[in-house]
């Protein structure tokens, strides 16, 4: 349940000392993570908010579906703004959640990697306001610079990589497989579903209260 500071914009609601904590683990082009996390972004928080302040901090984890292409580049690009500016992940998120279906499959499979990653630098100046927030300074930590011979290559990725690594290996230590995945105060809460309404948040936070 712990959050490392360089990633406290993945703190969506709450602070560290709430009475409890709910993770979800989340794709970015998941239609089910998509569908949870409209729910719990628009209807749950401001929910929680006005009625049990305090008391649940709702953490969001990157959870890579590697069998889409895109899964691995959309969180780059949020690990990237959160670098930049941890108050815009939980805004940018919701950027890539409702438009998702841009980098579906078949929305992206004639794309480069690099314009992939144009394509989500671009999110920023379009919809985000944030002195710190560019597309250029957001590419900047996307980007690897191509070389035209092989023995030069060196393999290490681009400026997030490492932090990709670390969701990577929080995912498997906590044998987490599916997204979305919730878990409560520490355990995988399987009766948490992505279709829920609000009425069936309230049920369950009343219930653990």
């Amino acid at each position: 349940m712990s959050l490392p500071p360089q990633y406290s914009g993945h703190r969506i609601a709450g602070t560290p000392d709430a009475s409890h904590t709910l993770e979800l683990y989340l794709d970015y082009v998941c239609p089910f993570s998509a569908k949870i996390w409209n729910q719990v972004y628009n209807n749950v928080l401001p929910w929680l908010a006005e009625n049990h302040p305090g008391r649940v901090q709702v953490i969001v984890r990157n959870q890579i579906q590697p069998w889409h292409p895109a899964s691995i580049l959309t969180a780059e690009a949020a690990l990237a703004v959160e670098k930049l500016d941890p108050s815009q992940f939980a805004s940018y998120s919701n950027l890539l959640f409702t438009q998702q279906k841009k980098f579906f499959d078949e929305a992206v499979v004639d794309k480069s990697r690099s314009e992939q990653y144009r394509d989500l630098a671009s999110l920023v100046s379009s919809s985000l306001s944030s002195s710190s927030l560019t597309q250029e300074a957001v590419y900047s930590l996307l980007q690897i610079t191509p070389v035209q011979d092989p023995s030069q290559s060196t393999n290490t990725g681009n400026k997030v990589t490492n932090d990709i690594k670390y969701f990577v290996k929080l995912g498997r230590q906590n044998g987490i497989h599916v997204s979305p995945t919730a878990v409560w105060d520490g355990i995988v809460e399987n009766s948490i579903s992505s279709g829920w309404s609000l009425d069936n948040w309230k049920e369950f936070f009343l219930n653990k209260f």
